[in-house]
């Protein structure tokens, strides 16, 4: 017997929106103020549409979970799953026990769709993590639960706060396969804390305009600067100082953690290219050392080429952009440093 589907916003209590850190303010799914007041490269601004690290969180006795869609564009990109770019995913359990359930899976030259997650023939509560799509930004989304069921304000995360992770294409989860495994997804479920993705596939630069704007942001606990990949060296060593200033003027005593590039598969083969982003993490460190012996004890540099190295080529779609596996692999690595610079 079909079930009758009751349809409810999530843009409305009780359910909770994270990753977003200006929908509280201004209810659209954007990473950025709709009208930042620091003027912003078009580039990032449209990027800023794209909901990679948003989530959807609830708990309900709903014995069957839907989810209607309706994106801004399809999906375009050739090397990354539409499921990923487009698709939501959906994760059961409570704050760093949530186990992965589905994926609803858009249809590839459609902006409009609508999928089961789950029919159990249970019903009793459970904590609903929804993870927005990485890429293509989200114009409307509903929830759907069996008529009858309820719905109430989810759990807590483990930890209180936020880390903000600001970068390139690989911070916004390309080209992972699904929106969950990009590695900032995987790092709030195995931390339980949120996150706030502001990856932007070419286009995070190190701008000062963007560094302020994440100085806007509150309960913050941790920022990750992992931008090196969308600048030449000398672009690098101009905006890296002058971002980091800003940020540690509004944000005195808590943990910049700097990663330098993931390495690439040309670099086995072309010596020179790797040797430019080296110049980039040396200048970084020595950067980073240098506000350690003046008493910031509290920013912290590391090398992407040596954390990831785990035959990195090999998880890769590209040479460059991960897969799930290359995601998992820097989350595996970034786990224990996150845990030791937050105490938890």
């Amino acid at each position: 017997m079909e079930k009758e589907i009751l349809w409810l916003r999530p843009d409305e209590k009780p359910f909770e929106i994270n990753g977003f850190a200006w929908f509280d303010k201004e209810k659209i799914y954007r990473r950025l103020p709709e009208n930042p007041q620091y003027k912003i490269p078009e580039a990032v601004d449209y990027l800023a549409d794209n909901t990679s690290g948003g989530v959807i969180r609830f708990r309900t006795d709903s014995d069957v979970l839907m989810i209607k869609v309706k994106i801004k564009e399809v999906s375009g990109m050739p090397h990354m799953p539409a499921s990923g770019q487009s698709g939501f995913d959906c994760y059961i359990g409570k704050s760093t026990k949530e186990v992965y359930c589905s994926t609803a899976i858009p249809d590839i030259n459609s902006k409009e769709y609508e999928r089961k997650f789950f029919q159990f023939e249970k019903k009793e509560f459970r904590d609903i993590s929804l993870y927005f799509p990485l890429y293509m930004g989200v114009e409307d989304v509903l929830v759907g639960i069996e008529k009858n069921s309820k719905v109430a304000k989810p759990s807590q995360f483990k930890e209180k706060g936020r880390i903000v992770a600001y970068g390139t294409s690989i911070t916004q989860g390309g080209c992972a396969s699904r929106p969950a495994m990009g590695y900032t997804n995987i790092l709030s479920r195995w931390l339980g804390i949120e996150f706030i993705n502001l990856g932007f596939s070419g286009s995070g630069k190190g701008e000062p305009e963007l560094a302020h704007l994440i100085t806007m942001i509150s309960k913050v606990r941790c920022i990750i600067l992992d931008y090196q990949a969308n600048t030449d060296y000398q672009r690098y060593i101009t905006t890296l100082p002058e971002f980091v200033k800003i940020l540690r003027n509004r944000f005195k005593d808590i943990p910049i953690i700097i990663i330098s590039r993931t390495p690439v598969s040309i670099w086995a083969f072309d010596k020179k290219a790797k040797t430019q982003w080296e110049k980039g993490y040396k200048f970084q460190d020595k950067f980073v050392k240098e506000m350690n012996k003046q008493g910031d004890r509290l920013i912290f540099s590391y090398n992407g080429s040596v954390l990831f190295k785990e035959r990195w080529q090999e998880s890769t779609v590209d040479g460059g952009h991960p897969t799930d596996l290359g995601f998992l692999t820097m989350a595996k690595a970034l786990y224990p440093i996150l845990k030791r610079k937050l105490r938890v």
